[in-house]
């Protein structure tokens, strides 16, 4: 479909669409209120927040610009590039650009950090060039979103490193996204070729592991802190259950939409309360 002019807060619109902005906007939430709760100065967080989201929007144009044939075979009517409203020319530039400026924003942060930080970047590229139609494809979420709290963390005075249970609950996040990202587009998906994981092992079995990964994550976030947990821990396990829960039924029709909402949600809820909570993260 060829692109049709459009005035400029039409494109404007439009680019903004194509960066994902939901799960662009609550990766680099949570970065931002990990790197407040590690001790971050005012000025450093502020560059880890923008680190972050070049690198978030990087991916998601990268996704859109190499995903532009696949998408319009299948008629996705929600991708800017199959509405006809914005050129993958454009958005191969952009994701360029942006991944090019998160290297150097999150360098600035100092190797240790940025490199981190960069190898969530590096993670989501490799996913949308070519891994998420293998079997490893859950892979670059599990490297990525566990080397996120690192990355942060690492900006903090004296470069600490992050706690085992930040990472492994990052690495599970990650993993779980992941399968209920997929969940609404596994038709499409295989008849475009895309044969990942989730694909391989099937909608409900996806389900009870993404399902299971959502739930482990939220108690290691709990229980991994030292001492007992608080009553922010708490309720982050109560509101676990209704998440979880709508992970569980991703592989029904009816839920398959509502579980990677329910996952990027109760990741930043868990984040809040766990901060809340006085949980160290350094």
């Amino acid at each position: 479909m060829p692109v049709r002019p459009a005035r400029p807060a039409a494109t404007v619109r439009a680019l903004a669409l194509a960066t994902h902005p939901a799960p662009a906007g609550a990766v680099t939430v949570v970065a931002t209120l990990l790197a407040v709760g590690a001790g971050v100065s005012a000025v450093r967080v502020a560059l880890v927040a923008a680190a972050v989201l070049a690198g978030q929007a990087s991916i998601g144009w990268s996704n859109d610009w190499l995903d532009a044939d696949r998408d319009r075979a299948v008629a996705r009517a929600d991708k800017p590039v199959v509405q006809g409203a914005v050129a993958p020319a454009l958005l191969r530039t952009l994701a360029l650009g942006s991944a090019a400026a998160a290297v150097v924003l999150s360098l600035l942060l100092g190797a240790v950090p940025g490199v981190l930080l960069l190898v969530l970047v590096a993670s989501g590229w490799a996913y949308n060039a070519g891994l998420k139609r293998t079997a490893a494809s859950v892979l670059p979420y599990v490297t990525g979103f566990g080397a996120l709290p690192a990355g942060v963390v690492a900006a903090a005075p004296g470069r600490p490193g992050a706690p085992w249970w930040l990472v492994a609950a990052g690495a599970a996040l990650g993993a779980a996204a992941h399968l209920a990202n997929v969940a609404p587009d596994l038709e499409d998906d295989l008849a475009t070729g895309v044969r990942g994981l989730p694909h391989r092992l099937g909608a409900r079995v996806c389900a009870v592991v993404g399902a299971v990964l959502l739930g482990g994550a939220s108690l290691v976030l709990v229980l991994g802190p030292a001492g007992p947990p608080t009553p922010a821990g708490w309720t982050a396990l109560a509101l676990a259950v209704p998440a979880v829960a709508v992970a569980a039924l991703a592989g029904t029709a009816r839920f398959r939409r509502r579980a990677f909402p329910a996952v990027m949600l109760l990741t930043v809820l868990d984040v809040v309360l766990l901060l809340a909570g006085g949980a160290a993260v350094t």
